[in-house]
């Protein structure tokens, strides 16, 4: 039976994790186990942050918060609305995807770099990040960031852990600048465009100076194509009309507003447009926007796969149904020609176990990989082979 383990402070944190290094028994590391993603991790205990909550700066005027890694997002997203202010990155929510009912926590949302739609703009949640508490697979905690951004000692060792997954530190502690929240919003619909005609729409308005923040084509009958504007409600109306007239050879479109238009984006950032079934494997793919369209086309033509595209089309959410390795070669044939990053982000567990999700590194950024965890956890016993 896995044993689960709420440490409520660091040295708790950190005596548990010299334990393991020392008798080299591997941890599955949690925050509130929303995102189950990658290979299983074979261990005996979990290790949850679960029990380290709490805001623990918070500086409005700064437009600076620091929070315990196993804070809800809901609790600090429901902070920073009274105040109109926001997480820009739009953090995904991958329970409806996953199927899982753990709480999202803001450690979880960090480790693993988490984004949305507003990513073509605002960046993801590493861009963002400026300062981490972690402890490291020596039971060790180390600061790195601080509290403004022009404050740059570490800055880059504050992205690394951004994105690692739990292997190569626990977070226990993150500090993030914000932005205010937008008056309003407006997102144009283009109906009837066929993927390559979407994505040339998309990126001729991410051309423009009209502050796109978000760039969706849903295929379908007919098909939608997604442009958000955000901001107050005379530069909205401004940057609706113009857009409306240099794009008026893909059609006319619709405009949608406010609690209509943040529906949309809703969907769009937790891969809702999906729709995806029990048995379809999940793939999440990044690629430029101009190789978006034969992506898709090539997934469909040999894997029957369904797909929608975020990001002008650099975003490829695909479900694959039939093959037993989920469609992997074929993704990785592909991802192996464009250049592009192919994570599966959903799959049985038998399939889980036996492919890799993450996008396989080239040998001399393996090696880098390597190293950089053997500093970190030279026992191997945060997250082993998650990443693997």
């Amino acid at each position: 039976m896995t044993s689960i383990l709420l440490p409520d402070s660091e040295a708790e944190l950190e005596a548990i994790i010299a334990e393991a290094a020392a008798t080299a028994s591997p941890i599955a590391i949690h925050g509130g186990g929303s995102r189950d993603i990658g290979r299983p991790v074979q261990a005996a205990r979990v290790l949850s942050t679960q029990a380290m909550t709490g805001v623990t700066l918070y500086e409005p005027h700064e437009l600076v918060l620091s929070a315990r890694a196993g804070t809800p997002l809901a609790e600090i997203e429901a902070l920073l609305d009274q105040n109109r202010q926001r997480l820009a990155f739009e953090p995904i929510d991958y329970r409806p995807l996953l199927g899982t009912h753990g709480q999202p926590t803001i450690g979880g949302v960090t480790a693993s770099n988490a984004s949305g739609p507003r990513r073509i703009q605002a960046g993801a949640a590493r861009d963002h990040l400026i300062g981490i508490r972690a402890t490291t697979g020596r039971g060790e905690t180390i600061k790195s960031g601080g509290r403004v951004m022009k404050n740059v000692t570490g800055y880059d060792f504050v992205k690394l852990l951004a994105g690692s997954w739990g292997t190569l530190g626990v977070l226990t502690e993150v500090t993030y600048k914000l932005l205010p929240k937008a008056e309003t919003e407006t997102t144009l619909v283009f109906e009837g465009l066929d993927d390559i005609r979407a994505v040339e729409a998309m990126t001729t308005a991410l051309g423009t100076p009209f502050e796109i923040t978000g760039a969706a084509h849903l295929p379908g009958t007919p098909s939608q194509t997604l442009l958000r504007f955000e901001g107050f409600a005379n530069s909205c109306e401004y940057r609706t009309a113009r857009l409306r007239e240099l794009l008026a050879a893909f059609g006319d479109a619709e405009a949608v507003r406010d609690g209509a238009s943040a529906d949309l984006w809703r969907a769009i950032r937790d891969a809702g447009p999906l729709d995806a079934g029990e048995d379809e494997v999940v793939w999440r793919i990044s690629v430029k926007p101009t190789d978006g369209p034969a992506v898709a086309a090539r997934l469909h033509a040999e894997l029957g796969a369904r797909y929608f595209f975020d990001w002008s089309g650099g975003l490829v959410w695909a479900t694959i149904t039939g093959p037993t390795d989920g469609g992997a070669a074929s993704v990785r044939s592909l991802m192996a020609a464009l250049g592009g990053h192919a994570t599966m982000i959903r799959a049985p567990h038998g399939l889980r176990a036996s492919i890799a999700a993450f996008q396989p590194e080239a040998p001399a950024v393996k090696a880098i990989t390597r190293s950089i965890r053997e500093s970190f956890d030279p026992a191997g016993v945060l997250n082993p082979g998650r990443m693997g």
